[in-house]
């Protein structure tokens, strides 16, 4: 056989031999991202909810419910306990290394401690502005950071005092947080569809990055390693941005009223809970400009939040049956649909 010719069946050789092992990866990669709704639990109460959040050392699920926090053990779907007198909860924060969970409650304007043994209350703060709302715990600096959303700002408290020791002003209706390495914290700016970056030292805003074609965005997560924030908008989509320049490096189509985003980095996946579509929509990051929208998994209209378990691969959502609105009144001139008592349910989407 002529040379010529050995070489270019090497070469062909090469070639599908680099085809078939790249086709495999992506059949693999194609595997790991696929996701189904494997579970359902029922929870009692037709009052409605608002954030989701999950301990991963108890494998427990807090779910926030109107004026109470239902908290589930994953592990068999069954009830563990109880938190009373959190009205208007909103969210939760959890300092594992204390055991201490606080939550933020919109209507009282406080933040609850409590004791994530025990479930036990062992303090009381008063929030800084009114409509406590987004929270985030940032272990490096030992601080629980807090939405006040009526008050367009963001406050920090230290979790070794409890004690307010700092309050930022950012321009408009502050909602989720999420926090780097390097002593930045992010929010985005509801209604100035922004997102702002305050430094945790000085508590001063650094920058006001505009998110267009964004509008009102909710939910944020961050992949530390590459930089990027993963913020959900209302108007169906998710911006990924570079936290160093605060441009965006890409725009996915998502489902409408989404409010929650979450970043599972072993997988390379960021997820969006969309309440208007019942969809959970599952965003590839192929690498850190490009990212691939993989799936929509069919959740439940209203779905709308969500808590990762990014140890076990999981998805906790939660949503109910709707019934007709309650009549309009003048200081509630736009009724929600009423939530049927005994339909509500906490559903796990997890990897087929």
């Amino acid at each position: 056989m002529k040379r010529s010719n050995i070489f270019h069946m090497l070469i062909a050789g090469g070639l599908l031999s680099a085809w078939l092992c790249s086709a495999a990866h992506a059949a693999t990669a194609q595997a790991d991202t696929q996701f189904e709704v494997a579970r359902h639990y029922t929870l009692e109460g037709g009052e409605r909810w608002d954030y989701v959040a999950y301990d991963p050392v108890r494998h427990h699920l807090f779910v926030s419910r109107d004026s109470h926090v239902q908290v589930i053990d994953t592990r068999t779907g069954k009830l563990f306990g109880k938190i009373e007198n959190t009205d208007g909860v909103h969210g939760f924060a959890f300092v594992q290394d204390r055991k201490l969970g606080f939550i933020t409650n919109g209507r009282a304007n406080t933040i609850t401690v409590i004791n994530l043994d025990t479930l036990k209350v062992i303090d009381t703060i008063q929030a800084a502005g009114p409509d406590p709302d987004g929270i985030l715990y940032v272990p490096s600096l030992q601080r629980v950071y807090v939405s006040n959303g009526h008050d367009k700002s963001v406050s920090a408290i230290d979790v070794a005092t409890r004690k307010i020791v700092a309050t930022t002003q950012v321009g408009g209706k502050p909602e989720a947080l999420a926090a780097d390495a390097q002593g930045h914290v992010f929010v985005n700016v509801e209604d100035r569809s922004e997102i702002a970056e305050i430094d945790a030292h000085s508590a001063a805003v650094l920058a006001h990055w505009p998110l267009a074609p964004c509008e009102e965005p909710s939910g944020l997560a961050i992949d530390a390693t590459n930089a990027r924030l993963f913020t959900v908008c209302a108007n169906q989509h998710m911006m990924v941005v570079d936290t160093a320049s605060g441009h965006a490096v890409a725009d996915l189509p998502i489902g409408g009223h989404p409010d929650s985003a979450a970043f599972d980095p072993a997988l390379k996946l960021a997820f969006s809970s969309n309440g208007a579509n019942g969809t959970l929509t599952v965003v590839h990051e192929d690498d850190a400009d490009h990212y691939s929208v993989v799936q929509n998994v069919q959740t439940l209209e209203g779905a709308k939040t969500m808590a990762l378990d990014p140890q076990m691969h999981r998805v906790y959502l939660v949503s109910s049956k709707f019934g007709p609105a309650e009549a309009a009144t003048a200081q509630n001139p736009h009724p929600r649909p009423m939530v049927i008592p005994g339909t509500f349910e906490v559903l796990v989407a997890q990897r087929k």
